[in-house]
C-alpha cells in the first residue's frame, strides 16, 4: 500500500477514540473518568516500541482491552491539566526526544533568509489545501521542499505518527493518509496564530490544525496539531 507506515486517517483516529470513550463511560458511568482512562490507554500504547505497534494486528482491539483493564485498576485517576487556546505544537512528541524538533526550528530560521511575502504564503497554503483535498500527490509534492519535514502532535491522546516524517515523498503521503475520506473530512484555510493555516474537520469536529513554514516558495515544514485538548477552544469558537 502506498502510504507511510503507521499513518492513520483522521476519521479512523476519531472513531477509535469515541469508541474507547463509550466503552469506558459504560463501565464507569462518568464521562470525565472515562476520558482519563482512555488517556491512560493511549499512554500505554505510546510506551510500546515501534516494532510492537507495527506488529499489532488490531490497535483498536488492543486499546479496548487496555481501557477495560484501566477501568478495573484505575477508576478515578487524578484530574487533567488545563487546556491551551493558542496552538503551540510539539512541546513534546509523545515522550520522544525533542532535540530533532529544536534542530528543525533552527533549520527554518536559517532558510528564512529568503522569506516569502504574507500574500505568497497564503497562496501556497491555499494550493496545499487544494492538493490535499483533491488527494493529488503529484501536485502536493511540487509544493514541498525536497527535505521537507512534518510533525504530528497528538499529545499521546489519539493514534498518529509519533516521529517526524522527512522528505517530500514521505511528507506528501503522510498528509494524504491523514486527510483521506473527503465525505467526512473537510479542509479549509484559517487564521492560526496570526498566519494562514489549515483547519481540518471530521464531521462537525475540528480534528486537526496545520501550520506551514515556507521559504523560497516551498513548504519546508508542516506542524499538525491533533491533540484533542489543544483543539477544544477551536471546537467551541468556530461556527458549525
Amino acid at each position: 500500500m502506498d502510504h507511510v507506515v503507521g499513518a492513520v486517517p483522521l476519521a479512523e483516529s476519531l472513531d477509535e477514540r469515541r469508541h474507547l470513550l463509550d466503552v469506558a463511560c459504560r463501565a464507569l458511568g462518568s464521562p470525565v473518568a472515562a476520558e482519563r482512562v482512555v488517556d491512560e490507554a493511549y499512554r500505554r500504547w505510546y510506551h510500546l516500541t515501534d516494532p510492537e505497534r507495527l506488529r499489532m494486528p488490531s490497535p483498536r482491539v488492543w486499546l479496548t482491552r487496555a481501557v477495560d483493564e484501566a477501568c478495573l485498576t484505575r477508576p478515578a485517576p487524578a484530574g487533567p491539566g488545563g487546556e491551551e487556546r493558542e496552538i503551540q505544537p510539539l512541546r513534546a512528541l509523545c515522550g520522544e526526544d525533542v532535540d530533532p524538533v529544536e534542530q528543525a526550528r533552527l533549520t527554518v530560521a536559517a532558510r528564512r533568509a529568503r522569506p516569502v511575502s504574507a500574500r505568497r504564503e497564503h497562496e501556497i497554503t491555499v494550493a496545499v489545501r487544494q492538493a490535499c483535498s483533491d488527494q493529488d500527490g503529484l501536485r502536493l509534492r511540487s509544493l514541498l521542499a525536497p527535505d521537507a519535514m512534518a510533525f504530528f502532535d497528538s499529545g499521546g491522546k489519539i493514534r498518529a505518527l509519533s516521529r517526524p516524517v522527512r522528505g517530500e515523498e514521505q511528507v506528501a503521503r503522510s498528509l494524504l493518509v491523514l486527510l483521506a475520506g473527503q465525505r467526512r473530512v473537510t479542509l479549509r484555510t484559517g487564521s492560526v496564530n496570526g498566519r494562514t493555516g489549515l483547519v481540518a474537520r471530521c464531521d462537525d469536529q475540528v480534528a486537526a490544525v496545520l501550520t506551514l513554514d515556507i521559504a523560497d516558495a516551498l513548504v519546508i515544514q508542516i506542524w499538525a496539531v491533533l491533540n484533542p485538548d489543544k483543539l477544544r477552544s477551536w471546537n467551541r469558537s468556530l461556527p458549525g
